[in-house]
């Protein structure tokens, strides 16, 4: 297990991405954090803002009591802010908003609110710094990240295969797409570090085919490796069958089943990582606490499938699978973008 002591090294990382956020001399900046947040990321943002001469304040709320019938992780969807009507106005104040909360805020429904200011959002994913020092985003990540959104919102169809069987049609005609490259530096935006990864939220409807999940394919929920294969039946955006023998088939219906919501089983967004500093194999080496599992979601050329909710698609539900399936081609009306699980015009 890493020591939990501030480094240098660490103060330098967060001074690095708040750098390409912008921050300048005087601003006011929010820290958001809860109660269960990682303390030492809520104070290496403090130090770097403080080098920075940002004028950073504090809000820290409870962690809300549990009210699902299973633990819910890896979501980006905080309820930390539930009812924080104060502390929302004062994060709406703040030039930047420098989110520690567990889950994130990237799918928290105060998010809109929260924008509606002048503010921008820097989520720093729950990961242990040590990762987060190895995931500085550099200035090249931004014009990949933006070419690939700009492609898939002119496609009218993604279709992704795989040797393993994978064979899934995704309309994108309508869909909200959006990327990140680790840092944002404009007003009303959010982002998150790590970053390097693109996603489409299709609209109702959109997603048919067969996902086939293989070995060493990634189940984020679980932060667990596949050992065995899982085959997807996906109708109009729904998971409605789930092949396979062995544990990682049994915890999937388990945990799917658990919620006693059909929205559960439906399609959240696709996209595919494009950072290829993000180490698909990072999760073994790291203690579960120490990883949050967003640099597996950002590793070039997994093709990441999620479950759950999609508010573009009138769909809400805490349940939620984040799935990194390796070994993929993607296409965009049939021009590749991914092959084999590289993408095309980034050197291996």
């Amino acid at each position: 297990m890493l020591a939990d002591r501030i480094e240098g090294k660490w103060i330098d990382a967060f001074e690095q991405v708040f750098t390409l956020c912008k921050v300048k001399r005087g601003e006011q900046v929010a820290i958001l954090s809860e109660t269960q947040s990682r303390a030492l990321n809520v104070q290496l943002a403090e130090l770097a803002l403080h080098r920075l001469g940002a004028t950073a304040f504090h809000v820290v709320v409870p962690t809300p009591p549990q009210d699902a019938p299973v633990p819910v992780r890896s979501t980006g969807a905080s309820q930390a802010l539930t009812g924080q009507t104060a502390a929302i106005n004062a994060l709406k104040s703040a030039g930047m908003i420098v989110d520690l909360t567990v889950e994130g805020l990237l799918h928290a429904p105060e998010m809109p609110e929260i924008l509606s200011g002048e503010a921008r959002i820097m989520m720093v994913s729950n990961e242990h710094p040590d990762a987060l020092e190895r995931l500085i985003p550099w200035p090249e990540l931004e014009t990949r990240v933006k070419e690939v959104v700009k492609a898939c919102k002119a496609a009218k169809q993604m279709t992704v295969t795989s040797e393993a069987g994978t064979d899934l049609v995704v309309n994108m005609e309508g869909a909200t797409t959006a990327g990140v490259w680790g840092w944002t530096d404009r007003p009303r935006t959010v982002a998150h570090w790590p970053g390097g990864v693109m996603v489409s939220f299709p609209r109702a409807g959109s997603v048919n085919g067969r996902l086939v999940l293989a070995p060493g394919d990634v189940n984020l929920t679980f932060k667990r490796y596949l050992e065995k294969p899982v085959e997807l039946t996906l109708d109009d955006d729904y998971v409605s069958r789930i092949n396979g023998q062995g544990t990682d088939a049994e915890l999937f219906r388990r945990y799917l089943a658990a919620w006693g919501d059909r929205e559960a089983y439906s399609t959240s967004h696709v996209g595919w990582g494009l950072n290829e500093r993000a180490r698909y194999e990072a999760m073994t080496l790291y203690d579960q606490r120490e990883f949050n599992g967003t640099e597996v979601r950002c590793a070039a050329g997994n093709f990441l499938y999620s479950t759950g909710a999609n508010e573009f698609a009138g769909r809400y539900t805490k349940g939620h699978f984040d799935i990194p399936v390796m070994g993929c081609t993607i296409k965009l009306d049939g021009v590749e973008m991914v092959r084999d699980g590289w993408p095309v015009g980034i050197p291996r």
